[in-house]
């Protein structure tokens, strides 16, 4: 059989965002704390939110900024900015002054939408402020004649080896993508998500909003904390927790939790797991801890979640599986890991040189990750590009000489990046968080590293943490490791 790869990535992005994930419908479809909106509050609520920014003169690809935390106001604001036709530009409710100024000026928002305590900031730099906790209301107005092609949302790239450059995600790109993650996840109207993740990141908006608004199903957001996710996934009434997407660090701290209070989970359909590598050995508790092991997957901020282990099995640890549906993934120069679809953004806001420099002559998109395809298909992510240790002439990938330094007992947690050297040019240095037991010894570890890699591949130094430096999403910043 021959699958039309073109035809089916056009498929996945017909449509029109606000119309698709405003269904009616008399079922609850989230929940906050005592809050709760069923699809037809919602739908009523967004057009409202919508007419009132009409009346404020915001049209359709007018920017609209979002500078708040997880709540259902947020979730009302957003897409009400759908609604009405303007782009949303997401912004993490931890910037401070100086964060939140760049996004502002680059993107240059017609006004923003913050919550109490991020008001203040946005003041300062003299723009409109629409509160989150006041939205304006007006009446809904005409739909907007959109598009598959019609910007969406602008979302900054974390900014580890420079300043975040803005990623146009249209209506197309993100409907690829959650259509492809009801499938591969096989998502249904009678899942029910345990969200907390920020709304603000595409693994929880694209995936968790839009994915739980395009199932038909339901989400219940929750700041995270082990007990308060846990308490949602054993619940004994039809509010029950089937689903749960978190980031490594998220997991780690979920077994430490399940260690202390062993918990039947059994009755959770699936556990996804991105944003950053899973150490094997997570991978391994958590499918004792979890009863399964997490479905680890892989995504950009530029294309969503692009390749998944399968829902089916199996879950290979230190692998993220196969391409979604309508999604190519091929390896170029130095095994880049590049892709092509329907989920993937057309360009960067207001860059074209970054946007030029980010695609291949023939339309594929380059990560800057570097992979590894098996022979049964499978990714493995070997670690980016611009993370490469060239040490005495020799190309050294941090993740392979993480993943066999993380299987030692005295490891909890390590990255490994580096450091200049006169003799070297650079040298390969290991930042480890101590497990506590055994003791780490430094001469052991690098001992245990040369029994299992070559030579150059060994650390020349390991340098003891309490903790990583990590972004929001968990992904370790080794830029602040070699400062």
């Amino acid at each position: 059989m021959t699958v039309d790869i073109a035809g089916f990535r056009t498929s996945l992005r017909s449509g029109n965002l606000a119309e698709e994930l405003l269904r009616p419908g008399r079922d609850v479809v989230l929940r906050s704390g005592d809050g709760k909106l069923t699809r037809d509050e919602l739908r009523s609520n967004a057009g409202q939110v919508a007419g009132g920014l009409h009346e404020l003169s915001v049209k359709a690809g007018d920017r609209v900024a979002v500078y708040a935390a997880n709540s259902l106001d947020w979730v009302t604001a957003y897409l009400g900015i759908q609604r009405v036709g303007a782009v949303a530009v997401m912004m993490n409710p931890d910037y401070r002054a100086a964060e939140a100024e760049y996004i502002i000026r680059d993107a240059e928002p017609v006004t923003v939408i913050a919550d109490r305590p991020r008001a203040e900031i946005i003041e300062k730099l003299g723009l409109r402020i629409v509160a989150l906790e006041d939205l304006p209301l007006g009446a809904t107005p005409p739909m907007p004649a959109l598009t598959p092609e019609s910007p969406a949302a602008i979302l900054y790239t974390s900014g580890t080896t420079g300043r975040p450059k803005g990623a146009v995600l249209d209506h197309g790109n993100f409907l690829a993508q959650g259509r492809g993650a009801l499938d591969v996840w096989r998502w249904t109207s009678k899942d029910v998500l345990v969200h907390a993740l920020p709304l603000f990141h595409l693994h929880g908006l694209g995936m968790g909003l839009h994915g739980t608004l395009l199932s038909g199903g339901s989400a219940t957001l929750v700041p995270f904390t082990p007990a308060a996710a846990v308490a949602e996934l054993t619940r004994d009434d039809a509010e029950r927790g089937t689903m749960f997407f978190g980031v490594p660090s998220m997991y780690q701290r979920l077994c430490d939790w399940l260690e202390q209070h062993p918990t039947d989970l059994s009755r959770v359909r699936v556990f996804v797991c991105g944003s950053a590598p899973l150490p094997p050995a997570l991978f391994e508790r958590c499918a004792r801890l979890l009863g399964q092991p997490p479905v680890e997957r892989y995504g950009i901020t530029e294309g969503g979640i692009v390749v998944t282990n399968p829902y089916d099995g199996p879950r290979q640890p230190g692998r993220v599986g196969y391409a979604f549906p309508g999604v190519e993934v091929r390896l170029g120069d130095l095994d880049e890991v590049l892709l092509k679809g329907g989920q993937v953004f057309q360009g960067y806001w207001r860059n074209p040189e970054a946007t030029a420099e980010a695609f291949t002559s023939d339309g594929f998109f380059r990560t800057g990750d570097v992979g590894e395809i098996a022979e049964d298909g499978t990714l493995a992510i070997r670690g980016r590009l611009k993370e490469l240790i060239i040490t005495g002439g020799f190309n050294v990938y941090p993740r392979e000489v993480e993943l066999v330094l993380e299987t030692h007992p005295a490891v909890q947690e390590v990255a490994v990046a580096g450091l200049p050297s006169d003799k070297w040019g650079e040298e390969v240095t290991a930042f480890v968080v101590p497990s506590g037991s055994p003791p780490l010894v430094e001469s052991e570890l690098i001992e245990f590293a040369h029994e299992r890699l070559a030579a150059y591949k060994c650390p020349k130094r390991v340098v003891t943490m309490e903790a990583l430096p990590r972004n929001a999403m968990g992904k370790v910043q080794r830029s602040l490791l070699v400062k």
